[in-house]
């Protein structure tokens, strides 16, 4: 089965229908860098402490959201 790598080096995660669960999750919109390192910093601690690979994702455009 075909899976796909996201970054390199500590942070790298595979994704695969035979791979660990894998949680991406993040705000729909970002509204300040502080919102932003804090969030991906209780997503990191929570991968950690659930052994799951985690994949931040965020958009800074409002206009996203329609």
């Amino acid at each position: 089965m075909r899976s796909v790598i996201i970054g390199d080096g500590p942070r790298r995660v595979e994704i695969g229908d035979d791979l660990p669960l894998t949680l991406i999750a993040g705000p729909c919109a970002l509204e300040s860098r502080d919102m932003a390192l804090d969030v991906a910093g209780a997503l990191a601690a929570l991968g950690e402490r659930l052994k799951v690979g985690v994949v931040f994702k965020a958009s800074f455009d409002k206009a996203n959201r329609t």
